[in-house]
């Protein structure tokens, strides 16, 4: 499971002189927060990355992105520290990879530094915050409009569905548009990933705005309460998080701020 936020989908496709919509048309799920896994069949009969070449190894392996540059371990980031971790007491590519205990020994600093993932960090930490700024558009939409005041007891229902649907299921509903203004933004500045993700959230927010700024009718700004939160959720799946926990977290926010479920 290697998921992608847009800012790395670009270096990916970068790295195999593609651009972002070819990449992710022929490497990638639901839009391109997943890299696809179709290559031939190999360790415990899993298939191989899509970008994986038998006797070569990874074929955008300068691109490749923080979830690679990162194996074995994950990355958790609470009040501006990041914790790094590994799942077990034995690091888990050590059956498949023994040859690994052959290389010199390093701290987790070390390792880290080795990999370049400064730049792939700050990407993936800008990017949560656009996920955030993009549920707090969903927030506004019920919370400011009058809709929750109306009465309204569908839009957090509808927001947990989103929060419980499969990726496929919710690009769908999403839908192409929406998609690919999320993760295929027409951006040439790819180098800095705080400048990029500011500039595709400004994007982002321009166009919320054009489509959901004049709406007053209560069925109207419901659908559209749950296609920002909807992205939101669908960013969140791509930098790792749980939907279903970001969800049921939004919605006791919500509710404590007087929406009713």
């Amino acid at each position: 499971m290697v998921r992608l936020n847009p800012w790395e989908l670009v270096h990916l496709a970068e790295s195999k002189g593609l651009t972002p919509r070819v990449f992710r048309d022929r490497y990638c799920e639901f839009g391109g927060i997943l890299l696809r896994f179709d290559g031939r069949k190999g360790w415990k009969d899993l298939r191989a990355c899509s970008q994986y070449i038998p006797n070569f190894g990874c074929s955008a392996h300068q691109g490749r992105p923080l979830a690679c540059r990162l194996y074995p371990l994950g990355r958790q980031k609470q009040s501006d520290v990041s914790h790094y971790m590994f799942h077990g007491n034995d690091f888990p590519c050590l059956e498949g990879c023994p040859e690994v205990e052959d290389l010199p020994e390093l701290t987790v600093a070390e390792y880290i530094a080795g990999q370049a993932c400064e730049n792939y960090e700050l990407a993936q930490d800008a990017y949560l915050e656009v996920m955030q700024n993009l549920a707090d558009g969903a927030f506004v939409l019920l919370l400011e409009t009058g809709l929750a005041k109306s009465g309204d007891t569908q839009t957090l229902r509808m927001w947990r569905e989103l929060g419980n649907a499969a990726p496929e299921q919710l690009a769908t509903r999403l839908g192409t548009e929406w998609i690919e203004r999320l993760m295929l933004p027409p951006l040439t500045q790819s180098r800095n990933p705080n400048t990029f993700a500011q500039q595709h959230y400004e994007l982002l927010a321009t166009q919320t705005q054009e489509a959901f700024s004049a709406l007053k009718d209560f069925n109207a700004l419901r659908e559209a309460s749950c296609v920002m939160m909807g992205l939101a959720l669908h960013l969140g799946r791509g930098l790792g998080a749980n939907p279903t926990s970001l969800v049921e977290h939004w919605i006791t926010t919500a509710k404590a701020e007087g929406a009713v479920d």
